[in-house]
């Protein structure tokens, strides 16, 4: 399964400061099973960001719902009505949620979680890994694409200079360039200004300190 942690409400309410019509949409997977994104936390979630609007002052409409699982179109469906009358949908999935959203509807979406590392499933078949749960998302300005889990050299400011003209990667030629595929996505939704912010580089200490696998207790949880 997949593990996350939600975002500070002051980064969410940052990046929700523009939006007026916002869905918050909790996926009842994984992100449940760690107390992070489910039905429960989505309504806290929303009462937290209709409070801090009225604080500030600021009108907001907020539309509350589920997936059984946001990384299968299957039961994105039932909402693309909803999303489709919306400014911006918060996300409270794993990556593979919001990367799954962002490829199906053009409006942002934005990720509520970190999504800090993913447990083992074993299954005979193929997977394309599109989230590298790196616990410091960004997805908020790559258009929902994750650079380090889909471009070869995990860059994070822009294209290397090997982009073949085809737009794929000098590395693996089978594989489309992650940042043309940001670029595209971004134009897409009228934020290629998000380009101009320079990105720093990833503390990657942060969750390999101690070395071994990495684990994430809640004391507050625990019986």
């Amino acid at each position: 399964m997949i593990v996350a942690d939600q975002k500070p409400l002051e980064e969410i309410l940052q990046m929700l400061a523009s939006y007026k019509r916002v869905l918050v949409l909790g996926c009842q997977s994984c992100v449940a099973v760690c107390m992070a994104g489910g039905e429960k936390e989505v309504g806290i979630m929303a009462s937290a960001i209709r409070l801090a609007r009225r604080q500030q002052g600021r009108d907001v409409e907020i539309v509350e719902g589920a997936a059984k699982r946001q990384c299968d179109d299957e039961f994105n469906e039932p909402f693309a009505g909803t999303i489709e009358k919306q400014e911006a949908v918060l996300s409270l999935a794993c990556g593979v949620g919001v990367n799954k959203l962002s490829e199906r509807f053009a409006l942002p979406i934005l990720p509520a979680l970190n999504t800090r590392f993913f447990g083992e499933v074993e299954r005979q078949g193929v997977w394309t890994e599109v989230c590298a749960g790196c616990g410091q998302c960004i997805l908020h300005l790559t258009g929902g694409i994750c650079p380090i889990a889909r471009c070869a050299k995990n860059l994070l400011n822009g294209p290397c200079g090997g982009v073949r003209d085809d737009g794929t990667c000098e590395v693996k030629p089978d594989l489309q360039c992650a940042w043309i595929l940001i670029y595209n996505r971004l134009q897409q939704l009228n934020r290629l200004d998000y380009l101009a912010e320079i990105m720093p580089a990833k503390d990657w200490s942060a969750d390999r300190a101690g070395g071994g696998p990495r684990k994430r207790v809640r004391e507050d949880m625990m019986l």
